[in-house]
């Protein structure tokens, strides 16, 4: 099953947000839980949750892919900015349990000239700080591009981190081709090798969720700019071929393309023609 869908807006509610995936033709979304941008959360809905959970169900939906704030910055050598983040990021959990045994995906951060080691013990402080036992969501690190001074370009920074968590099992990675293109990862001419070396270093078992995007740049630009499928440096055959790798059956597949709603639906019918069950 190719469980896909794209980023869309959670200003109207869940159920809204269910309605317009229907008609995108997804099976899955990802959604910010607040202002991605600034820190203010939703008000609770809580017969908005329950109707969702019916057209969920009726829908066989897959997991969501719930995005922290752009503004949430664990790293930061601002302490003022931290304590948001920690504090953001907490909520967002206790939020995320209205809606059971889903994603929860952050940006790990920037060090802002503190240093790699700095960055990635404070982004482990905070998690050590906010994950929970009784929590059914697991939290994703983002794989990133390493633009300035970014923290998880690389897989071993990402597993810096996880071997820092107590609670290791409440931890998964959101795989951004984009990003790890830009990273330096070629996953055009040795996908075997990128996700091998992926198992060795953090294990595909905490694989949990792809962000599916072309890139503008070339192979280790470490800029982040995404692009559509098929009008990147990635390439719409290296795109179907990475969607069609056995590793990756199952998961949640998020669009992160620069599209409006047409282009979407274009993008997923696409991928669908091209997956093989």
């Amino acid at each position: 099953m190719l469980y896909i869908g794209c980023h869309l807006s959670a200003s109207k509610g869940y159920m809204a947000m269910g309605k317009q995936a229907e008609e995108l033709g997804a099976n899955t979304f990802a959604f910010f839980t607040r202002n991605p941008r600034g820190g203010s959360a939703k008000e609770i809905n809580f017969s908005d949750i329950a109707e969702f959970k019916k057209l969920s169900e009726k829908l066989a939906f897959g997991k969501l892919v719930a995005h922290a704030p752009y503004t949430m910055n664990p790293c930061s050598a601002n302490e003022k900015i931290r304590n948001f983040s920690c504090q953001a990021m907490a909520d967002d959990l206790k939020r995320m349990e209205n809606i059971p045994h889903n994603y929860y995906n952050f940006h790990p951060g920037s060090h802002v000239n503190q240093g790699v080691d700095v960055g990635i013990e404070f982004i482990a402080q905070q998690l050590n700080s906010v994950l929970t036992t009784e929590q059914s969501t697991i939290v994703l690190l983002e794989t990133m591009a390493g633009k300035g001074s970014e923290i998880g370009r690389s897989f071993e920074e990402l597993r810096a981190i996880i071997d820092r968590v107590e609670l290791k099992e409440k931890l998964g990675v959101c795989f951004d081709t984009c990003h790890v293109w830009d990273g330096g990862y070629d996953i055009v001419n040795d996908l075997d090798g990128v996700l091998e070396k992926f198992d060795k270093i953090i294990g595909l078992d905490r694989l949990k969720a792809v962000h599916l995007n072309d890139s503008m740049n070339k192979l280790g630009s470490h800029k982040d700019r995404h692009a559509k499928i098929g009008e990147g440096n990635i390439g719409a055959d290296a795109i179907v071929k990475f969607i069609n790798r056995p590793e990756l059956k199952g998961l949640p597949v998020i669009l992160e393309t620069p599209n409006d709603m047409e282009g979407y639906i274009k993008e997923i019918n696409f991928l669908r023609e091209n997956y093989s069950e």
